[in-house]
Order: C-alpha cells, then sequence, then structure tokens
C-alpha cells in the first residue's frame, strides 16, 4: 500500500468509548466537586486515578501536555525486575519488581508487554568476571521463581548466532536472563483509558495556573484549556500532585516557602534502524553501576540510556549531540561498528528521573517513591519507575486513606479489597487476534500482515473497533507512511477514542511513526487534516 495522495473522509464513528468533546470534558470537571483531583497525566497519576476511581471515588486528573507526554513516554521500554539491584542488597525489592512484571505480563496487559530474552556480555577487563554474572543471573531467576527460565551462561559463538551484531573482541561469555518490554505510549493510554472506564474525568492539554483554596487548604485548581484557551476551575476536597519533573513547581504554588524535595536525572535514549537479526536484548555493564542496552523494539534497534545530572527546565529536555555520542561510545563496547553507523539512527528522545534530593552521584541514588504531604494538605507524589506502577497507584491510596482528618476515608473502598489482576482494556491473546484481523475480513479484502500484527500488540481486541472503520471506509485501511505498518484509521481512532488533540500526540504517542523516522511533513500535514475534522 502507498501513502494516499488525500486524507480519508471520516464521519463520527459510532463505536463505544467515544471521548466526550473538550466542551463537555470542561463542563463536567467545572459543574462538581470531585473527591480527588489528579494534576499530572504521567503513569503515576493515571495509575492513582485508576486505582481511585475502582475505589468508587469521583476523581478527575488533568495534565499540561499530553498523557504520558514528557517522562512516561521516555523510558528504556523495560518491565523488569532490576538486576542491577541486586548489587546493593535490594533483593526484596527485585523480588517485589518481579511478582508485578509477571502479573503485568500475564493478567493485566499480556496484550502489551512482551517477553524479552536478555544477554549480558562479559569482556575481558571488564567491570563484573563471567562467574559472579552467572551467580547474579542464576539468583535473579530465582527472585522470579524460574517462572521465565534459569539465568545461565552461554559460549560467544552461540550468542553471536542469535545477534550478528555482537562484538566477539576479547569475549569471554555472555549470561543470559529474562524480561519484559512494552511501548510505555500505548500502556499509558489504556490506563487512562480503564481510569476513564472507571468513571473519572479526564482532559489532557490543561494547565493548572493557580490552586484553589479553602481556610488555607487546598481545594482544587484553576485551569487554562492549552488548545482553545478556556479558563476554567475544579473543585476538589483532595488534591493530589503527580507533575514528576514539575512537582516542586505545583509544591510552591501551595507554598511559596516550600524546600526543594527531588533532583533530576537526564536518561536519553536513540533510535537505529536494524542491520541485522536481534533475537535477545542486549545489557552491557559499562561500570560498576550502570549498563547499557541494545534492545529490540518496534522492529528498530533502542540503544539507551545515560544518567546525568539535570538543572535545566524540564519542558526544555531533550537529547543533545553530546548524549547521542556517549550512547553510541557505550554501545560499541558490545556492537559491531556497522550496526552504530549515524545513517542508521531515526529518533533520539530524553526523559527525566525523579529522585529524592540529597547528594552524591545521581547514577547511584535510590530510584523510590516519595509522597509527602503539603502545608495545605495537597499529597506530592514522585520517582517510581513503570514496572511497578499499579504498586505506586495502591501505596498513594493507602497514603490517602490514613491522612489525618481525610474527607476521603469514610468513601474509599478499602484498598486491600481492590482487584489486583483487573486487567487493561483490550486484554487478550496478541496472535489469536491478528489471526482474526486478517481471516474475518469482508470478501474482496485483505488487511497486510504487518498492520494486523502491529495492531494486535498495540491495542489488543480493541483492534476489531479499527477493523470495523476499515469496513466502512477502506480508504482508512491505507497505510499513513509505505514504510511502517500504521493505517489511518489508527489517526482517527487516536482522535475519537484516545485524546490525540496535536500532530505529535498522534506521531508519537498513539502510534510509532516518530520513533521510526517516518513523520516527514507530508504525513504530518495529512494527521493536521484529520485531526481538524473531528465530528
Amino acid at each position: 500500500m502507498t501513502t494516499p495522495q488525500s486524507v480519508p473522509t471520516l464521519g463520527t464513528h459510532p463505536a463505544a468509548g467515544v471521548n466526550p468533546g473538550r466542551a463537555e470534558a470542561r463542563e463536567r470537571l467545572s459543574n462538581a466537586t470531585y473527591d480527588l483531583l489528579v494534576i499530572g497525566g504521567g503513569i503515576l497519576g493515571t495509575s492513582v486515578a485508576w486505582h481511585a476511581a475502582q475505589s468508587g471515588l469521583r476523581v478527575a486528573m488533568v495534565d499540561a501536555g499530553d498523557f504520558a507526554g514528557a517522562t512516561s513516554s521516555a523510558s528504556s521500554k523495560l518491565v523488569h525486575g532490576g538486576l542491577r539491584y541486586l548489587q546493593t542488597g535490594a533483593v526484596k525489592l527485585v523480588a517485589e519488581n518481579h511478582h508485578e512484571r509477571r502479573v503485568l505480563a500475564k493478567d493485566v496487559a499480556p496484550h502489551l508487554v512482551n517477553p524479552l530474552t536478555f544477554y549480558l556480555p562479559v569482556y575481558k577487563g571488564g567491570p563484573v568476571g563471567a562467574a559472579k554474572l552467572g551467580a547474579g543471573v542464576f539468583a535473579y531467576s530465582a527472585l522470579s521463581a524460574f517462572g521465565d527460565g534459569v539465568g545461565k551462561v552461554i559460549s560467544p559463538a552461540r550468542a553471536k548466532a542469535d545477534n550478528p551484531g555482537l562484538r566477539t573482541d576479547d569475549l569471554k561469555a555472555v549470561a543470559v536472563y529474562y524480561d519484559h518490554q512494552m511501548n510505555d505510549s500505548r500502556v499509558a493510554i489504556m490506563t487512562v483509558r480503564a481510569a476513564v472506564e472507571s468513571g473519572a474525568v479526564v482532559l489532557n492539554h490543561a494547565e493548572v495556573q493557580g490552586l484553589r483554596f479553602t481556610h488555607g487548604k487546598v481545594t482544587g485548581a484553576e485551569v487554562k484549556d492549552r488548545i482553545d484557551g478556556t479558563e476554567f476551575g475544579i473543585d476538589a476536597r483532595v488534591v493530589l500532585n503527580a507533575t514528576g519533573p514539575w512537582v516542586d513547581h505545583l509544591r510552591k504554588m501551595e507554598d511559596k516557602g516550600a524546600a526543594p524535595s527531588i533532583r533530576l536525572s537526564k536518561g536519553a535514549h536513540i533510535v537505529m534502524k536494524r542491520k541485522s537479526p536481534w533475537k535477545a536484548a542486549m545489557a552491557t555493564p559499562i561500570d560498576k553501576y550502570r549498563i547499557t542496552f541494545a534492545l529490540p523494539w518496534e522492529d528498530q534497534l533502542l540503544l539507551g540510556t545515560t544518567d546525568t545530572q539535570y538543572e535545566g527546565d524540564p519542558a526544555d529536555v531533550r537529547a543533545t549531540e553530546d548524549d547521542i555520542q556517549q550512547i553510541l561510545d557505550e554501545a560499541a563496547f558490545s556492537i559491531v561498528d556497522a550496526d552504530l553507523d549515524r545513517s542508521l539512527m531515526t529518533y533520539a528522545f530524553a526523559g527525566l528521573r525523579v529522585l529524592p534530593g540529597g547528594p552524591g552521584d545521581v547514577a547511584q541514588a535510590k530510584r523510590e517513591t516519595v509522597v509527602t504531604e503539603g502545608r495545605g494538605g495537597m499529597l506530592s507524589v514522585a520517582g517510581g519507575k513503570w514496572t511497578t506502577y499499579r504498586h505506586i497507584g495502591r501505596t498513594v491510596m493507602n497514603k490517602l486513606a490514613k491522612v489525618p482528618g481525610s474527607p476521603l476515608t469514610e468513601e474509599m473502598e478499602p484498598v486491600s479489597s481492590l482487584v489486583r489482576r483487573t486487567p487493561l482494556p483490550g486484554v487478550a491473546n496478541p496472535n489469536a487476534v491478528a489471526h482474526r484481523l486478517l481471516v474475518d475480513r469482508e470478501p474482496g479484502s485483505r488487511m497486510d500482515p504487518l498492520t494486523a500484527r502491529h495492531l494486535a500488540t498495540h491495542y489488543g481486541s480493541l483492534s476489531f473497533d479499527i477493523a470495523r472503520m476499515v469496513n466502512e471506509n477502506p480508504e482508512l485501511g491505507e497505510r499513513i507512511h509505505p514504510d511502517g505498518p500504521e493505517i489511518w484509521a489508527q489517526v482517527a481512532y487516536a482522535r475519537d477514542h484516545e485524546w490525540a488533540e496535536t500532530v505529535d500526540d498522534v506521531l508519537r504517542r498513539r502510534t510509532t511513526l516518530t520513533i521510526r523516522g517516518l513523520d516527514d511533513e507530508d504525513v504530518r500535514a495529512k494527521v493536521k487534516d484529520m485531526l481538524d475534522r473531528k465530528g
């Protein structure tokens, strides 16, 4: 298929789950008093909104940008136990991470979280020896109850056969272990959808410009819609600050004298076209504390990450030339030069880790979640990791229940009674979904197998809604770009069902066009045209 000469025409699609318009969402937000207002639609805020709505609370959530538009869509895309945490003795943490990883992969999001084998090369003169690594990956497997297999050590020749891009000079052995990966943006959007299906009211591109106070307590926020400039207010009994790198900015709205509570570490990544097969991810020790990854992801090769202190404006964070060169230099420890040619790079991005305030190197800082209560009663949550995002949501809910005098205690269902394995929308076996997409077609029509597989692993059973759109309007089945699997129906679906308001919302976070380097001017113009025709 080729890129259509014009954007497909599209009426309003009648399938369930159509998002209310922005005007309707603003009206709902401004004409009620919510039990909980979550400010920040990254994965932590979204997790709390989901859990709170499941508990029966009236929940509102707003974000100044797109949902998962900053750090939450700039991760290493891993759902993992944290092998490197073993060397610090954090055995309990690794075991907890493994539990959450396995629940996500088996029950909550098997359509979005995929198993991934890791190779950890041991080079002569490297920071870690083969015997220590072998023991480490065995212990790592034991902490996951050997659910994915037993960590082991294999020969360089066997590893090279699976990953032809592996550098074998001075390679002594390769340790093997098992984790999972995901498309973080897609998991985030599905979690937003889960919160909405549980009753939450959400709005992205809605910036909090001030807080509301009643008798010195924070009881809401003044908000500006950044799409059309409309200003409105939200009243709430409790306000949660889940703004990630901006957490201290909002704390100062509550208390001008609030001391800094966090520091930031920048993690940059680059995306490369693959020259050769990669049947396993690579995790290469750089020093005692850091590992650099080479991950097969979305038919590309994801390299990174960096871990450097960041003191600038969070809105300006990006992958610099120095970051890119560092990533390529570190990748070269274990990858042959031909696979690291600059001409293969399609995209570079960076996000900010939120770490507890304090001295020392950010690379050695604890990756822990901090929940604090401000002078005006606003709760702030910062830090944590993707793998345990549901656990963090439960932790914050427990904190809400225990705040002295909290108006939420009486109304909240006990957090322990929440269904711990509630699946995200679209849960299904992606292989079965892909098969149905290929065989359940109208006579004379056919879906591209690559597109079918892509839809199945990014939407699960919701793929059938997209397929119905194509049946109604075959033009929507055309590829957006000939070199990518996405089709125009996904743009319409993102617009009508997934809160996509801008071109970048669609190309960077609802699809993979940007990370593949396929968001050229023609594609961007046609996507904008389709967004402008909402309704």
